[in-house]
This record gives C-alpha cells, structure tokens and sequence, in this order.
C-alpha cells in the first residue's frame, strides 16, 4: 500500500477460494470499504478445464448483497431459494443475502467438455442498510444488453449498478453506489467531480493511468481520501472499474462470509452455518466448512 496526500493504493492480494485464484483488493488492514462496497475480488484472468474447474461449494451470506460481473467466461449460480442462472459477460448477478442465504458458483455442465476457456472477472459484496439487513433474501439477473452504455471522444463506459453520469443502472441496488466499467479509446483525462457522489474507488484492470505525478498500473486500486477526486490520466487502452457510493453510518464487522452492524448477528450466523441450520439448496450436499477464528 502507498498513501499520498489525496489517495490510498492499494495492490492485489492473492487469495484462494476452493479450487480458484483470485486477486483480492479489499478488505485491506488500513481501509475496510469504499462506499457500501466491503469486498472486492478480482477472478482471473484464468483457464478453466480440463483439470480444474470453478465448484464454489454450498456457503452461506447475510448482511449483505453480492455483484457478480464477468469480462468473459460463464458461471452457474445457484441458491437457496431456487435462484438458478447463468451469467455471462457484461450481464449482472445481484444477491441480496438479508438474514440469509446459501449459494454456489460452479463451471456451467455444457463447459466441463475438455476444452479450456478463460473465466475473467470480479465479485463484490456491498453491505445493506442497518435497517435492510434483516430482509429476506432476493436474487436478480440483468441481462448485459439492459445495462446501460455510452460512447464519449474517448471512453466506452458501462453504468453497471447504481447512478452516475446522469444515468441509472436497472440493477436493484440498496444504497446510493455506483459501479462504472470504462475503456479508454484514446489517452485522455477522466473527469470524476460532479459526476459521480460519494467515496470513489479506481481499479485498474488493464492499462495504466496517473495522479499526482504517480503512474498506477494493472492491479492497483486506487482510492481517493477526499469525495471529490477530479481527474485522472488515463493511458490508451487501459480498463478501468470505477465504483464507490456513500459511506453507511454504522461501521461494518465481517466474519468470513458475513456483514452486519452487528457483532451479534455474525456471531449467531457462525453457530448457524456450524450447526447446519441454514436453509439449503435442493439436490445439493456439499458444504463448505466454517473457518476456525484466528
């Protein structure tokens, strides 16, 4: 991590879960969120079969809702309360665990055919609402072609989930957030201010861009220290994920796979998954095992 006047930095850590690498970017020890946002993990890019495929087994949520994103590749996710959907690039998976909920992520049956294909993309978990964690838990799908999508001089944006640039994206979000995928067609500055409100986090995901006279390249996440980070260079090329939103009141404990405000409420959730009391998927067995503490 490097910290300057105006922004943090942040590089990926690699973690694994199951059976698949990932880049995790947050939590970090010194910034737990950006916005609502508490985790994000950077899958791939990585060749999936004929040995080794996605098979995210039965593991449980609350307090939080999931944003499955991907660049390429497909996943089969399943749920507890009968959510069963693939998705593909560009379209979005928003789960909303509330007081509960179990899922897997696997490689789609139809692609466990001893080719290889490359899965790329990212998971985020935004933290609901004091007042929304306790909800029941719901499952939304929005196709890629109902995101919307603009062209500038020298940007290709995608608003994937919350408000910004004076757009909407259809995705049921909980709190004032925004998730914006953008690729540079030429080099360029970024004009952030006035567009977007709330804590800003930049990712880099390919290419390169600079602030402050510091070069940042695939890998980092960038973020700003004020709420109101102005500009950026953007090199040619480069891809970004820009995503923040309003920070909630209530600081956020995170335990494994669940969020509250609550330290009880994590605390029970832990019994619960120990003593296999959640609700789980029909026709499903498997069971991921609840991490000792420490």
């Amino acid at each position: 991590m490097s910290v300057s006047e105006d922004h943090i930095v942040i590089e990926e850590r690699s973690r694994d879960i199951g059976n698949f690498m990932v880049g995790r970017l947050l939590p970090f020890r010194s910034k737990r969120s950006v916005g609502p946002f508490v985790f994000v993990d950077h899958m791939g890019p990585s060749e999936v079969g004929p040995e080794k495929y996605m098979d995210v087994n039965q593991h449980p949520h609350i307090g939080l809702s999931t944003l499955t994103y991907l660049f390429n590749g497909e996943i089969m996710h399943h749920d507890s309360i009968g959510s069963v959907k693939r998705i593909t690039p560009g379209s979005v998976n928003w789960m909303t665990a509330g007081n509960g909920i179990v899922h897997t992520e696997r490689t789609p049956e139809d692609l466990r055919n001893g080719q290889t294909h490359v899965v790329h993309g990212y998971q985020m978990w935004i933290a609901l609402p004091k007042e929304l964690e306790d909800i029941n838990p719901s499952f939304h799908h929005v196709p890629a072609d109902e995101i919307p999508s603009w062209i500038t001089e020298s940007f290709k944006f995608s608003l994937v989930a919350g408000e910004g640039y004076g757009k909407k994206s259809p995705v049921p979000v909980h709190s004032p957030l925004f998730l914006i995928d953008l690729i540079a067609t030429k080099s360029d500055k970024l004009k952030i201010a006035g567009e977007l409100k709330g804590e800003i986090g930049v990712n880099v995901v390919k290419g390169e861009v600079t602030l402050g006279g510091e070069t940042l390249s695939e890998g980092n996440l960038l973020i700003s220290k004020t709420k109101d980070l102005c500009e950026l260079e953007v090199s040619e090329g480069t891809h970004l994920l820009v995503f923040g939103g309003e920070v909630l009141p209530e600081p956020r404990f995170i335990d494994w796979n669940f969020v509250s405000s609550s330290k009880d409420k994590v605390k029970e959730a832990r019994i619960k998954w120990r003593n296999k009391e959640f609700d789980m998927i029909s026709g499903d067995d498997s069971y991921v095992p609840l991490p000792k503490i420490g």
